[in-house]
């Protein structure tokens, strides 16, 4: 019997995705994997969050106030579209850091699929020449070439090439808040009807006040299952959400959970004193301010930060809000997102969230 030497020759079909240095202003990227939503997405993210909305929990409720029939969660459906671009924008992120000017711009509906592309609006290397942050402009079309989402996120990518040269520093500047005139608001939409019973809460949009802070009483303890499945939900394959061997050797020592996910606790969490918030018209701005891990225990407040009547419309209005998260520790006990640090305001290293963003609401009678 001969021996027989078998030589394997090995090639690299296997995409690294982008790093820091393969970013350059003005790329467009046209993400791969359109997905289509099933009924089955629908119900694993309530299994997941918990979330209660009545728009997206009640088939008769929302074709009573004009839909065709009950919409996918807003933050599902913004999850999944985001989650086709971190194989080419975060795939190879340090951490996700920021969104801004996020705008709902139509309804998703069960079948349909949504499709995702991003353009590179802004680059800085960071001092230590091992990373550098990417700001990027998305957009989410469904199946009829409609726009869906449109958001602007900036991450922290490593770099591959060290010696790599740094691109021209551009931060783009953009706006504090999405204007209430720029609201995507369905013009099908009609609440003048609208049932209070269905939500359990007569707290309407001429109720809350400018400047009130609501403590969401309950809790949820997440563990590494949960967050993976999650993930997994919205096919962001970060390997920092889910190499647990990878991430022994950074200064985590274990995976993080995934930013967005935080985002979709703490909206379930909100449910209780923000019932009648029916959909999410725009994410202003939003930090990531430290990190969640599995096991940890999410809680959250809202603050009021201004109320807007819609032009034209009586029946609807938009609720600014503040949505902070805090870990392993109720909400009533911490009285701000920051603390003094030898003399410097940094965040609360329990304060998980804060984001900025704009939901409608309906109005009391005229």
């Amino acid at each position: 019997m001969s021996n027989i030497e078998t030589k394997i020759s090995f090639t690299n079909k296997v995409s690294s995705g982008n790093y820091f240095e393969d970013f350059h202003l003005g790329q467009v990227i046209q993400h791969a994997t359109p997905r289509t939503i099933g009924e089955g997405e629908v119900g694993l993210y309530i299994a997941l969050t918990g979330a209660r909305q009545v728009l997206h929990s009640a088939e008769p409720v929302a074709q009573a106030l004009g839909y065709k029939t009950r919409p996918v969660d807003d933050l599902l459906a913004f999850h999944i579209a985001f989650g086709k671009t971190v194989p080419d924008i975060s795939v190879n992120a340090v951490a996700n850091l920021g969104y801004a000017d996020v705008r709902f711009l139509h309804p998703v509906y069960i079948g349909d699929t949504l499709s995702t592309s991003s353009t590179v609006i802004g680059l800085k290397q960071n001092s230590n020449g091992k990373s550098g942050v990417v700001y990027v402009r998305s957009v989410a079309i469904n199946q009829r070439q409609q726009p869906v989402f449109s958001w602007v996120r900036w991450v922290m990518v490593h770099k591959n090439n060290l010696n790599a040269p740094a691109p021209e520093t551009v931060v783009p500047n953009l706006p504090n808040h999405v204007q209430v005139g720029e609201l995507s608001v369905p013009g099908f939409l009609d609440t003048r009807k609208f049932d209070t019973k269905s939500t359990g809460s007569d707290y309407l949009w001429d109720d809350y006040m400018v400047g009130e802070r609501i403590n969401h009483p309950a809790g949820m303890t997440v563990n590494d299952s949960d967050h993976t499945l999650a993930t997994k939900l919205y096919q962001n394959n970060a390997r920092l959400h889910f190499d647990d061997v990878m991430m022994k050797q950074t200064a985590f020592g274990r995976r993080l959970m995934y930013g967005g996910h935080v985002i979709s606790l703490c909206r379930a969490l909100s449910h209780d004193g923000l019932e009648n918030a029916l959909t999410i018209a725009a994410i202003n701005a939003g930090t990531h301010c430290n990190p969640t891990f599995g096991d940890d225990t999410i809680y959250t407040w809202t603050e009021v930060l201004d109320k807007w009547a819609i032009p034209g419309r009586t029946d609807i209005a938009a609720l600014r809000l503040r949505m902070v998260g805090v870990k392993n520790l109720p909400a009533a006990s911490l009285a701000s997102t920051h603390v003094i640090n030898d003399g410097k305001q940094t965040y609360h290293p329990n304060v998980v969230l804060d984001l900025d963003y704009t939901v409608l609401m309906p109005r009391k009678p005229v």
